[in-house]
Parts: structure tokens; sequence; C-alpha cells
């Protein structure tokens, strides 16, 4: 074989190999963009918890989404309430996961807490995709609002990462007088480009959440924490929805601290100090509502 032959069958060899890998992208590009919605919204249905294994104190209660979907959440309700928080977790966890955390948090605050599944998740009915779900934050927001005799300025809106963009949403439709973000972003094709640096997130992702154009709407009191440890969504990203905001507002950077982990006291007290202020009247000193012991963890 003479050097011109072999030059050719070199060449024809490469442009099988690169039509294989241009193949191997295409393909995982299509893979992204038809599971895109399973992969942002795994929506767990987990069956048991549902009994109250620990006999925490709540109400069972069930609304409907603006389109008729059915949601389902859990009302750690504080007789005595000095505020009302609505919880929006993250993705990949439901109602029973959160009751402990809840009640925590209610004893804790002295602030009712209403925490409540998205579309899909748990026993709230539907599929879930991003305009869905910031429906179900409104009619959950709406139920505590019908249920309380309260305006939604009333309720300080609670959000833990992908949660954070629900709340994000909310306060931008209904004035809010608090806003508590932990470990959210910016929008989420830029945590999709972090993981994936390969894929074109921002241009093909449907999914946008994008909290960090919606943020300098809200203009009550805004308080974020971040870890500088978070695998999942990166401090950075946190810092650009914080810098985006024109609110009075207060950033908490946790050394050490991952995604899915305890937060520490230091971040809670800084909580406390924006719930007082945001209360009436604070906790009676030596009340539940002033005993703090273990954060139960609410994981992603």
């Amino acid at each position: 074989m003479g050097p011109i032959q072999g030059w050719r069958r070199f060449w024809r060899s490469g442009i099988l190999i690169i039509r294989f890998v241009l193949f191997l992208y295409a393909a995982t590009v299509i893979l992204a963009m038809l599971f895109e919605e399973y992969l942002i919204f795994p929506a767990p249905r987990p069956q048991d918890g549902y009994d109250n294994p620990l006999g925490l104190r709540f109400e069972d209660v069930t609304f409907d989404a603006a389109d008729g979907t059915r949601l389902h959440g859990w009302y750690f309700r504080d007789p005595q309430a000095r505020g009302h928080i609505l919880y929006c977790h993250g993705n990949a966890i439901c109602v029973p996961q959160l009751a402990e955390f809840a009640d925590w948090l209610r004893a804790r605050t002295g602030y009712s807490v209403l925490v409540f599944d998205y579309r899909g998740y748990g026993r709230s009915q539907g599929r879930p995709r991003e305009a869905g779900v910031m429906t179900d934050g409104r009619a959950a927001r709406q139920w505590l609002c019908d249920r309380e005799g309260i305006a939604g300025r009333d309720i300080v809106l609670m959000g833990r990462s992908i949660g954070g963009a629900v709340a994000v949403d909310l306060s931008t439709d209904v004035p809010h007088r608090g806003l508590v973000l932990e470990a959210t972003f910016s929008s989420l094709p830029e945590v999709a480009a972090v993981h994936f640096p390969v894929l074109p997130a921002q241009w093909l992702m449907r999914t946008r959440m994008n909290s960090a154009e919606k943020i300098s709407r809200f203009q009550g009191r805004l308080l974020q924490m971040h870890g500088t440890a978070d695998e999942v969504v990166p401090l950075a990203l946190g810092q650009r929805l914080h810098a985006a905001a024109t609110c009075k507002k207060q950033w908490v950077i946790l050394e050490g601290v991952g995604h899915n982990e305890h937060w520490p006291e230091e971040y809670y007290v800084q909580l406390d100090a924006l719930l007082d202020e945001l209360s009436s009247h604070k906790p009676a000193a030596g009340s539940d509502a002033t005993s703090h012991g273990m954060v139960p963890l609410p994981t992603n």
C-alpha cells in the first residue's frame, strides 16, 4: 500500500470517528432535552411517612391550583402564631420528609409553617413543569391566606434550592415583607452549565427559573444563605442572585457547608432576627418557640 492510499485510509478512519463522536453528542443533547423535566423534577412519591410515625401535630390539607390540579400539604399551626411561613422545598423531597423540620421551625420561631408538595410530588396530582410548579406556589399561598384571614404580604416566603426559585417567583406578583432563600441559584441553565459544560444548556433548556431576572421586583426584606462547599449549586450562582436583588438584603456565607447538610446555628440566629423584625412581637423567653435543639435536616 502506497503512502497516498495510507493517508486516504487514515482520513476515512478519522472522518468515521468524528461522525461517531458527533452522533453521540447529538444523541446526548436529544436525550437531555427529552428527559429535562424528569431530571429537574424527579417527583418522588414515597409510600411511608404519611401515618405520622413521630406523632407530630399538624393539619393534613388539600387545595386546588388554578388549573384544577389537586395539591397536598401539611400545616403546622401555632394557635398563638406571631406570623406565617410558606416553605417551598427542594426537588427531591416530599412533605413527610419535611415534617420534623417544619415542626421544629414552628417551635423555634413561633410562626405557623405550611409545607406542600408541587404537582407530581407525594400525594399531589399532576406532572411537574416550571409553570405548573409556580402555579402551585400561588395556590399554597392563597390557601394559607384563606385559612388565616391574612394578606399575602404577611406571609414570609422561604425556599430551599429549587424551592427558592418558587419563592422568588411568588415574591414578584404580591408584595411580601420577608423572603428567605437557602442554597438557591440565579437561573437553572447556569446550574446545568456547571454540571454539563459540554451541553448548550443556555440555548436548549425550556425550564429557566430565572430568579436573577425576577428578584429585583421584590422590595421586602431578604435573607439569603449559601455554603462555600455547595457542590450542587455553586456559591457563585447564589452570589449572582444576591447581587441582582435591589431590596434591603442580608447575605450569610457558611464556611465548609454543602448543599444537603445541616445549616449551622449561626444561620438560624440570623433567621430569628429577621422574623423578630417582621413580627409584631417576639416569642416569650422560655416558651416552646425559643427552644432550639438539634435542627432536623430537610434534604434537597
